[in-house]
């Protein structure tokens, strides 16, 4: 049976670590499920595999798209279907790997069918966004439709966004297009998440904060500074060395700013993880291959 395994959990958790010893025993290759790693430029501040990593295993969706390109869950979800298709002629396995939980829902699940956003109408919500605020497209959102307002994310304006422009390009509310049901897959998928205490997650976050700095981390944002604004840099590790350059914070506030925003981070991907109940926990990939054998 072919079989999608997927290796998702919180950030700095060890997910790549895993990924890497599980495909090397069931001799696949690793979809990166990770909405950021996939820009070029940035795997400092993504934590993207190293190339000795991508040379031990072969990854995809690492480092493949220019920073100002546009790119959505539903692109990763038509993207993958077509390449596990090919995939699956070469191994009864393939590993997907990453704690973008849009992203690996888009392939588990699926994404619901939305219209396709014009330039005219993603063009008039960014206006509408510099003139009036978050709170300016909350507020249009509530009016729109407030159903989908109840239950939206409001921090998260890209989502807010993206709703008033599928409103906007349809003339029907965004519930309207939210069916909620999973699509059928022709493959098995078996999803594991990396389980550890939260003591020791928020350590390896710290460890890992301070290894970035090390390796470069300042270097390497400041060499991406001109594309600042573009949605594939609104990411924790860059926006806190943004503030840096602009002597809003000192280097070691932006390290410690990174590290608190990356722990907020991991208790979100937490909460979204511990309603799936299709996730099996485990501590490691001896544990996760062990459940494969035994499924």
């Amino acid at each position: 049976m072919k079989t999608l395994v997927v290796i998702t959990g919180p950030t700095a958790s060890g997910k790549t670590k895993a990924s890497i010893e599980v495909a090397k025993a069931l001799k696949c290759e690793i979809i990166s499920a990770d909405s950021r790693q996939m820009y070029h430029n940035i795997p400092i501040a993504t934590a993207a595999p190293t190339k000795e990593e991508r040379a031990a295993v072969a990854h995809h969706f690492v480092g493949t798209l220019p920073l100002k390109a546009y790119y959505s869950a539903a692109c990763f979800e038509e993207e993958v279907m077509d390449l596990l298709s090919n995939l699956f002629k070469q191994s009864d396995y393939a590993v997907m790997c990453g704690g973008s939980m849009l992203y690996v829902d888009a392939v588990t699940r699926g994404i619901d069918d939305m219209p396709t956003i014009s330039d005219e109408v993603r063009t008039q919500v960014w206006e509408m966004l510099q003139a009036e605020g978050a709170d300016g497209l909350l507020a249009r959102l509530k009016l729109s439709d407030p159903e989908y307002y109840e239950i939206v994310d409001r921090k998260n304006t890209k989502r807010v966004a993206h709703a008033l422009e599928i409103i906007y390009e349809s003339g029907q509310t965004y519930t309207s297009f939210r069916k909620g049901s999973a699509k059928e897959r022709d493959f098995r998928i078996l999803k594991f998440a990396i389980d550890m205490p939260r003591e020791v997650l928020f350590e390896r976050i710290s460890t890992r904060v301070s290894a970035m700095i090390d390796s470069g981390l300042e270097p390497e944002i400041k060499n991406v500074e001109q594309f600042r604004g573009m949605n594939s840099l609104n990411t924790v590790g860059v926006k806190e060395m943004f503030d840096y350059f602009d002597g809003k914070l000192t280097l070691e506030e932006a390290k410690e700013k990174i590290a608190r925003n990356t722990r907020v981070f991991a208790k979100k991907q937490l909460t979204w993880l511990k309603k799936d109940l299709d996730v099996i926990w485990c501590r490691d990939a001896s544990e996760i291959l062990s459940h494969i054998q035994n499924i």
